[in-house]
């Protein structure tokens, strides 16, 4: 009697449930591999996420609606078959995850890739905290991002302009410095010391438009030691951010009178000196202790 029961148990409810679940299982399957292929560089993956629980609620449903011709295509079923359905779900299931993590893991890696090689191309060139004469005496391939911000900042003040460097430290939020002219317009101020072959991409400049209005600037001004890109050209054209590319830098900083850079080459003379220095230093003291003894 209890056997009797378990199998009509079964077959009524246990079989068509697992059913249900094996179907939206190959329904899930079916459409992570179609959004990875194809769909994922154009719908966001929220949105994806929400049509796929739309999809899975409306074949529920259906289900539901078709529950006794379920019920009949699976009263046939012997547990041997069931235990293949059952692996074949955990098959799907982790293949699912699988898919879904290596997606998010290429976007990473891509991302990763990306700002590292920005970041290394826009490191500093020597150390930071040198004086100003220092910096003033500085050319561009010698100057970290902070020294070149001092730079401006020593330029627009001479120039009548009330700078206040918000940019100190890194957290610049898209805006190093805030200029103030006589009547009191505000102007943000991006400066990028980048290298020649390095030039500055439209996503810097749409952080700039955006971050201008955080800091109450009605102008905002890009300044680097490059070029901009030619989308990025388009895109200061279309918000009317104006911009400083490195030759127009030059000619301006150059007719300011105060910036003159002499140090075409990095020296490393002084070092090797002092380390000589200390080698002869130690050789004396070496062949005075030999002769003492």
């Amino acid at each position: 009697m209890n056997s009797e029961l378990g199998q009509l148990m079964n077959q009524s409810l246990l079989y068509p449930l697992i059913f249900i679940a094996v179907f939206i299982a190959v329904f899930s399957l079916i459409g992570v591999i179609i959004y990875s292929r194809i769909f994922v560089r154009w719908v966001p993956v929220k949105l994806a996420s929400i049509l796929w629980f739309v999809g899975a609620v409306f074949i529920l449903f259906k289900c539901v609606n078709y529950y006794t011709e379920i019920q009949n295509m699976t009263k046939n079923w012997s547990m041997s078959g069931i235990v293949i359905g059952f692996i074949v779900f955990i098959v799907m299931i982790i293949t699912c995850g699988v898919l879904i993590s290596s997606k998010k893991k290429s976007k990473v890696k891509k991302s990763a890739n990306k700002y590292g090689s920005s970041s290394k191309s826009q490191q500093p060139r020597v150390l930071q905290n040198r004086s100003d004469d220092e910096i003033l005496n500085s050319s561009f391939d010698h100057l970290s991002g902070a020294e070149f911000e001092r730079l401006l900042a020593l330029y627009f003040r001479d120039q009548g302009y009330k700078v206040h460097e918000v940019g100190v430290g890194g957290k610049d939020g898209g805006v190093d410095l805030v200029i103030i002219d006589q009547r009191g317009e505000k102007t943000a101020v991006q400066a990028k010391c980048y290298a020649n072959h390095n030039n500055v991409g439209v996503q810097i400049v749409r952080e700039l438009v955006g971050a201008k209005r955080n800091h109450d600037c009605i102008l905002s001004l890009l300044v680097t030691t490059s070029d901009l890109t030619e989308p990025a050209k388009k895109e200061a054209e279309q918000f009317k951010v104006d911009y400083w590319h490195g030759a127009l830098l030059e000619q301006k900083l150059k007719a300011w009178g105060k910036w003159q850079p002499t140090n075409k080459k990095l020296k490393a003379q002084p070092v090797k000196q002092t380390a000589q220095v200390e080698i002869q230093r130690s050789q004396a003291q070496v062949s005075t202790s030999k002769e003492t003894i």
